[in-house]
């Protein structure tokens, strides 16, 4: 039988192990990646020039975020970081679904969108033990998710961004593939995801689900 000690020891290093993306995740994530490559179209071409919507600062969620928190917090776990993620673009497709009206060409995209989002969620929640969920925060990410969560009438004018929704998706397809990015591969060996030079590069990218 299994000692108490190695009993613990397991339980221990559980949060570690399960930093990896389970494979169950690829597949609601490749679907959300299909409608993610069309933002282009529905994001741009059917919104007036420049035109923004305001979102929370910390819905700003781009590469470098992922970085600075990486260096800023201590033996931080990709599983909090894939939880943010999941948080903060929840509110971001509210967002912009909100400014749309029910006959705005890009409506039904979007909700399509939220709706694979959703799925890909309920992967996550699924793919992990419900203690995960229950663990307590790092206190820079604690923060951030108490703001994400603040009532919009309590969040002081400073803290809002004016963002355009291409420039929200394109954080929101960035960040996804970084966070989760054994769910992708490249036709180009060892790209990385995380570096914002990748993105730059103004290829198409050639991705699919790892097998």
């Amino acid at each position: 039988p299994i000692s108490l000690s190695l009993t613990l020891c397991l339980f221990l290093l559980a949060p570690v192990q399960m930093a990896q993306t389970p494979a169950s995740m690829c597949t609601p994530l490749k679907t959300l990646n299909d409608s993610l490559s069309h933002r282009r179209r529905y994001m741009r071409h059917n919104f007036p020039i420049k035109y923004t919507i305001r979102v929370h600062h910390n819905e700003v969620f781009k590469l470098s975020n992922i970085s600075r928190l990486r260096l800023q917090v201590e033996g931080l776990d990709e599983l909090v970081l894939q939880r943010l993620w999941f948080q903060v673009n929840q509110g971001v497709l509210k967002k912009i679904i909100r400014v749309m009206s029910e006959r705005h060409p890009s409506r039904t995209y979007t909700a399509e969108l939220e709706r694979r989002f959703k799925d890909a969620e309920g992967v996550f929640v699924q793919s992990h033990p419900a203690e995960v969920f229950q663990q307590e925060l790092p206190d820079m990410i604690q923060d951030t998710w108490d703001n994400l969560t603040e009532e919009a009438d309590r969040v002081s004018e400073s803290r809002w961004r004016y963002v355009s929704p291409k420039s929200l998706l394109d954080n929101f397809c960035h960040t996804m593939h970084c966070l989760f990015s054994e769910c992708f591969v490249s036709i180009e060996a060892q790209q990385d995801y995380c570096r914002v030079s990748y993105w730059r590069k103004g290829r198409k990218k050639d991705l699919q689900p790892e097998s």
